[in-house]
């Protein structure tokens, strides 16, 4: 029978799952998001990577206006795809920058745990519920 509580290669049990029932950010869950977001953010820049060197093949020799416009409206479409995944890498490297440093979890202008729940919907939250709702609310009064 095989052990349903195998370790992952960060020593978390392959099934782990943070719960509100737990203590708030301990080892486990910092470990649990560490890795969360170290996959994530391989994935981004393995994607832009890839994106890339797509970008770098397609030819612009088009004999046709018609497909250099396309290839040229694609390749900005990607361009800026690939410029938002950037901001989002850059986001996810504060938050493990807050994991190292013992920040991550809580709310940045409250200090208030901004909830298990919310991190695992946004691992890359910085305000809790309250404080980016009303975030939210003066940016738009501000438009």
């Amino acid at each position: 029978m095989v052990n349903s509580r195998v370790k992952s290669s960060q020593g978390l049990p392959q099934d782990y799952h943070p719960t509100e029932n737990e203590p708030y950010m301990n080892e486990t869950q910092l470990a649990f998001f560490r890795q969360k977001l170290t996959q994530w953010r391989d994935e981004l820049l393995n994607g832009a990577s890839h994106a890339l060197s797509s970008l770098q093949e397609d030819s612009l020799r088009q004999p046709d206006i018609t497909d250099r416009a396309t290839i040229e409206i694609d390749q900005s479409l990607e361009l800026r795809t690939r410029n938002r995944e950037m901001k989002l890498v850059s986001k996810i490297d504060e938050a493990l920058h807050k994991i190292e440093d013992g920040s991550y979890g809580y709310c940045d202008e409250t200090g208030e745990p901004i909830g298990i729940k919310r991190l695992l919907a946004r691992p890359i939250a910085n305000l809790c519920i309250e404080a980016q709702e009303q975030y939210e609310r003066q940016r738009r009064l501000r438009r």
